[in-house]
């Protein structure tokens, strides 16, 4: 049963709120959505691929019968194999059609494990071997890309992953290119055991017409997934997400933003569950178009240069986005008809209020800011697709879903629910939110009851409600810098740093960015009689930092760092200096100067004062200072 109206406003909220959810909810597993899509429309077009982001190149298209039949060989394949129990099959892979087969095929025999096929062989090997992967789903090496090697490597490192199963992208290229690629395709050395397996051949040879084996008890309370938190750098940790909470966030996305059968252009990774989730199980719901544009989304050769013609040429209604996609974006003329655009919905880190208005303005497309985490099966709180949107604001919770700023104590306890427009830290509550992390040693602090037995997610992230229902992001109790949407924990650079011999204390910070929203940067304190200069700290971080993304871009050596009374670094006096450097220098690039100071502010946290120097105003700074996610006034 869909939400029977577009969200506008909390009343509506309510009215949907009054039917019980699990009235709405009828399927008992994602298998379900995929059955009763092919169901509906079996040669309705379910997905379609493309290799490249010229529009001219070749699209590959699957039938919703098609995607049926490829899931439940996939699932009798992975079954057999022994992915099932709790054990699970991992998949690292780009975005291709047979991605989402495996997405939902893993779900159906047991537990899947999207990895990001970025990390290090190291980290992967690990979310393997804490996930207990029995198959491990890749690319069969291919030029231009080096997953398979990564793959061999952290396979050597994971003896418990019993096969390998390779999906060779050939299928998608046309010649001469087919005839050439399997000349020159890379050798990979590979020192593990696990019998490799060819993707086309073994799904082939499985029935696709039902499932060999009995769905997995439990129903929407069985864990279906494992999405890993941390990106690229820090330790990852294992999110299970249920199925209870895949559907309800089909269902909720689906309802409340899409119009039925959307035809939807996915150019975020599938191993992330804002891909998988918010437009992989909503897409199957909806009926509509799936579009996988390049195995790199957005990162993929043509597509940001080529973005207007694609919507134009897959007539496309939606499409989701983080800040820097659009701030690419915002570079390239409209050059096509995006009449069919209804909506964008852009996450994962603050959208620049200048950013919005000029890619509003330049496209005619209207921008739905959000909120949501991988501990709550993706999204949280969205502006009203039907009413009025609060630029920077995440807008109201999503129906069945519970949003509060709280206070909470030292021991993890509520100590109260925060007035309006008093910052607190979020907590979420409601049928999306995860069980806890795999392994009961890391979900300390992360969940608390209150007085009437309502279990409550911790986000980390600090917030406030106003007083009209909407929800406005400040800062982060916790310390992770955002780059792009990209997490990057501040340790792993501090960690790196602490060792070279001239550092006495080391604290890594997210400097604002107009692009990318933060990248990093890091304040030294020197051991005594030692010495070292900025320039000779940057050289060793691009030598140690493993991970390209952390590498900080601004090192500053201070005489002491400022700590609190206990001696812990007090993050918030480096945050303060950096967003101070960076305005000043960033005026200074155009001709202006001006005096800048930080200070906190009880309703959007850290906020800039600008005193600009005689005969400039506050209106020859906005267009500078409006493109960072730093709130700022001029002073007086």
């Amino acid at each position: 049963m869909p939400w029977e109206r577009r969200i506008a406003t909390q009343e509506d909220i309510a009215i949907v709120e009054a039917t019980p959810l699990d009235q709405r909810i009828t399927e008992t597993s994602t298998y379900d959505l995929v059955v009763n899509a092919a169901q509906r429309d079996p040669q309705g077009l379910a997905v379609s691929f493309q290799l490249k982001g010229d529009p001219k190149s070749k699209t590959f298209d699957w039938t919703f019968a098609r995607v049926l039949e490829e899931v439940t060989q996939a699932a009798n394949l992975f079954h057999s194999l022994g992915a099932h129990g709790k054990s699970s099959v991992a998949l690292l892979l780009p975005n291709l059609p047979e991605t989402l087969a495996a997405l939902f095929a893993g779900q159906t025999s047991g537990i899947v494990n999207p990895i990001n096929p970025l990390l290090e062989p190291e980290k992967i090997a690990s979310i393997l071997r804490d996930s207990d992967a029995k198959v491990l789903v890749t690319l069969k090496a291919f030029p231009k890309t080096d997953i398979a090697e990564r793959a061999a490597e952290a396979l050597a490192l994971a003896p418990g992953v019993t096969t390998l199963i390779e999906i060779d992208m050939l299928r998608y290229v046309t010649p001469p290119l087919s005839w050439i690629i399997p000349l020159i395709r890379p050798k990979v050395k590979a020192s593990h055991n696990a019998k490799v397996l060819d993707w086309a051949k073994a799904v082939a040879g499985q029935p696709g017409d039902e499932l060999t084996f009995a769905m997995p008890a439990g129903g929407k309370d069985r864990v279906a997934a494992y999405f890993h938190t941390g990106g690229t750098t820090g330790d990852p940790k294992l999110a299970q997400h249920h199925i209870g909470g895949i559907l309800y966030q089909s269902h909720a996305v689906n309802d409340g933003v899409f119009g039925d059968k959307d035809t939807i252009l996915c150019c975020l990774p599938l191993f992330h569950c804002f891909g998988a989730y918010v437009m992989g199980t909503a897409a199957m719901l909806n009926g509509g178009r799936l579009v996988l544009m390049t195995p790199a989304g957005f990162r993929g050769e043509g597509v940001i240069d080529n973005f207007w013609k694609l919507v134009e040429k897959y007539k496309v209604n939606f499409f989701m986005g983080v800040p820097t996609a659009l701030a690419a974006l915002n570079q390239r003329e409209v050059d096509a008809d995006v009449s069919t655009l209804n909506y964008c919905v852009c996450g994962s880190a603050p959208l620049p209020v200048e950013l919005f208005k000029q890619f509003e303005s330049k496209t005619g497309i209207r921008i739905l800011e959000g909120y949501g985490q991988t501990e709550a099966t993706v999204v949280c709180s969205v502006n009203p697709p039907a009413g009025e949107r609060k630029i920077g604001s995440v807008g109201f919770p999503l129906p069945y879903t519970k949003l509060a700023a709280m206070m909470i104590d030292g021991e993890g306890k509520l100590d109260r629910v925060c007035e309006a427009d008093e910052i607190g830290e979020l907590c979420i509550a409601g049928p999306h939110v995860f069980p806890g992390y795999k392994g009961e040693d890391k979900n300390r602090d992360v969940f608390f009851t209150d007085g009437e037995g309502t279990k409550w997610l911790r986000s980390g992230d600090l917030g406030r409600k106003d007083a009209e229902g909407y929800f406005w992001i400040t800062g982060r109790a916790k310390d992770l810098i955002i780059r792009g949407g990209h997490n990057i924990d501040p340790g792993m650079i501090e960690e790196v740093l602490a060792t070279h011999p001239a550092v006495a204390m080391v604290g890594a910070i997210g400097q604002p960015d107009a692009y990318a929203g933060e990248i990093p940067c890091a304040y030294v304190e020197l051991n005594e009689g030692m010495s070292a200069t900025p320039e000779e700290m940057i050289a060793f971080a691009e030598e140690h930092v493993p991970e390209r993304a952390a590498r900080p871009v601004y090192i500053e050596v201070m005489e002491a760092l400022p700590v609190t009374a206990v001696g812990k670094i007090f993050k918030p006096d480096l945050r303060k200096s950096a967003i101070r450097r960076v305005f000043i220098e960033s005026l200074a690039e155009k001709g202006i100067e001006a005096d800048v100071t930080v200070e906190a502010d009880k309703l959007k946290g850290m906020v800039a004062v600008i005193d600009p120097a005689a005969g400039k105003t506050a209106a020859d700074v906005a267009p500078i200072l409006d493109r960072f996610a730093v709130a700022w006034r001029a002073k007086g």
